[in-house]
């Protein structure tokens, strides 16, 4: 694939992986990505998974054509994309490794070796001159592991960015849904806890003219740059990117399930945009998004051992480990003898920042009646208010 007229794509596509990082359903696949810039010095950026060793450096030798690289560019140490820079260096042992100086301490504990003399240490602002093209550097530490490094290509105006601006799914898959949807789920499950690393990220590139984005997971992006990094700016700044109201429910007998579709109706009726998932069923990434792309969440679950039942809790731990923040909540719990659930759900939800919380909560003994209705009618009322 030909990105610009010297730099050339030579990624692989992984349709075998059905959790990413070992927990993030990709029924489409994963890309891992890897560039070439060939010039007068010849650049590769990265490498990929353990599994595609051999594909990777067939991709290479063919846009290579008998030439030998320059350079290995390291952007970011994570397995996907690292697990070949030993098969690289045994196979061009004159290149110069390039990466920053937490990236090597890592490459010694995995390979056991320091790369010297052929190693090369860049920090912010460095400069890595090709001949036409040349690679400006940009730390980008915890964006979303310590070492991370993006460059900056001042020819063609490209950005690469490690895993920032990823995605799910592999480059055969054509997404129906665009790149949010999917780029969503990855950056709030993978690099969402790290929103202040972020935004000092996108400081440091926003004296950039970047005309693309080349990111290690995901499409090339070179529409309209400023809908991607906008997206991003709005994400990391843990700030609602639509109106409506998230469902997320458990329930034993159905009860509670009836409560939840009954305020989901209820909510259609007055024009509320509404997301309903259930925790015990449903992916909890799916519901982590959506939890973050809306402005307002209702929490509705039974009362489990005096407290809240597994799947619950494991979604609002979700929460608390990725900062959610800047959003209203509202709670629904259940319990025939000794509703417990909606005092253990706020003394969780208090952590967090920003959190305002809806006046009518409601509690159900058992069954859906009448009564319950009419407060959830209550409820829906108020969320609607919030519009």
């Amino acid at each position: 694939m030909f990105i610009t007229d010297d730099v050339k794509y030579i990624g692989v596509d992984d349709h075998k992986i059905d959790l990413f990082e070992g927990q993030y359903i990709v029924p489409e696949g994963m890309s891992y990505n890897s560039y070439v810039i060939m010039d007068e010095k010849i650049a590769v950026l990265d490498t990929v998974d353990w599994d595609f060793r051999e594909e990777w450096l067939n991709n290479l030798k063919a846009v290579l054509n008998g030439k030998k690289p320059d350079y290995l560019v390291v952007h970011h140490m994570e397995c996907d994309h690292s697990s070949v820079i030993g098969d690289f260096v045994k196979e061009y042992p004159d290149a110069t490794v390039v990466s920053s100086n937490a990236a090597f301490n890592m490459m010694k504990n995995i390979y056991g070796a320091t790369f010297e003399p052929k190693k090369q240490v860049v920090k912010d602002g460095d400069i890595l001159e090709l001949g036409k093209h040349s690679l400006q550097f940009v730390t980008a530490p915890n964006v979303h592991w310590p070492e991370v490094i993006f460059s900056y290509d001042k020819t063609d105006k490209i950005l690469f960015s490690a895993d920032a601006f990823g995605k799910f799914g592999a480059l055969d898959f054509d997404d129906p849904e665009g790149w949010a949807c999917e780029a969503r789920r990855y950056y709030f499950g993978i690099v969402g806890k790290f929103g202040v690393n972020v935004q000092a990220a996108l400081k440091k590139v926003s004296a950039f003219d970047i005309k693309t984005i080349c990111s290690l997971h995901g499409p090339i992006l070179n529409d309209d740059i400023s809908y991607y990094v906008n997206l991003y700016d709005t994400w990391s700044k843990y700030e609602p990117e639509e109106k409506g109201v998230t469902i997320a429910y458990s329930s034993v007998y159905g009860n509670t399930k009836e409560a939840v579709l009954f305020l989901e109706e209820e909510l259609k009726k007055r024009n509320v945009e509404v997301s309903v998932f259930d925790l015990a069923r449903d992916d909890q990434a799916e519901a982590v998004e959506d939890a973050f792309k809306l402005d307002r969440l209702v929490l509705a679950t039974t009362t489990y051992n005096g407290g809240i039942f597994p799947c619950m809790k494991t979604f609002i731990d979700h929460l608390l480990d990725h900062n959610y923040q800047n959003r209203t909540i509202s709670f629904i719990e259940n319990g025939m003898w000794a509703p417990q659930a909606m005092k253990h759900m706020k003394a969780l939800t208090d952590t967090l920042k920003n959190i305002t919380y809806t006046a009518n909560n409601v509690t159900i003994k058992g069954a859906t009646n009448d009564l319950v209705k009419e407060n959830l009618s209550k409820l829906a009322d108020e969320l609607k208010e919030l519009n």
